[in-house]
């Protein structure tokens, strides 16, 4: 019997740290990205200013495109602002480092905007259960967008566990679609 506990606390060890160690990689694939972006428009548009016109038009169009990528940014994250969880798990899947990065580069861009994270489960599980799990879900995005240079003033994390369905249902693909934490702008 005394195996078996040994197994399984071993089992649970490396879980934990296999879950552990996507955070820090979202830190470190996207730390660059997000802080040189800033400075590129500035210096692109001081060099074009005293080229002459051909340089100013470059300038120009560099910084219109920076914008236009903006506004794409904010496009796709009106549309993508859902992260998807997996059963009882509270760990940030890679598929959704994009998702993330992108709110980072925004927020990071805006220091003024404020994002409300709401952590959501499915109907399994008790009401208090499932409340302490969808704001853990919350604070697991909230804590991937602080590694990505977002300000903790700027997040909020709250939970309504099982209070807010997406989907009504009691079959696995409704609750896949409720366990979700939500990134909404307040």
């Amino acid at each position: 019997m005394k195996r078996v506990h040994g197994v399984l606390a071993l089992s649970l060890a490396a879980l934990v740290l296999a879950g552990c160690s996507s955070p820090v990689k979202l830190d470190d694939s996207a730390g660059a990205p997000v802080e040189s972006r800033t400075p590129q428009p500035v210096g692109a548009a001081g060099a074009g200013a005293g080229a002459g016109g051909a340089g100013t038009a470059a300038a120009g169009q560099s910084q219109v495109a920076s914008v236009d990528l903006g506004k794409n940014d904010a496009a796709a994250t009106a549309i993508d602002r859902i992260v998807y969880f997996d059963f009882d798990s509270y760990i940030v899947k890679p598929e959704f480092r994009p998702l993330i990065e992108a709110h980072a580069k925004r927020l990071v861009a805006n220091r003024n905007l404020r994002v409300v994270v709401e952590g959501h489960t499915d109907e399994r599980g008790g009401r208090e259960y499932n409340l302490a799990l969808g704001q853990r879900r919350a604070e697991a995005v909230v804590r991937s967008l602080t590694l990505l240079g977002v300000n903790e003033g700027q997040l909020e994390a709250v939970s309504f566990g099982e209070e807010r369905p997406a989907v009504t249902g009691s079959n696995e693909e409704a609750w896949a679609k409720n366990r979700r934490a939500e990134l909404k702008d307040r």
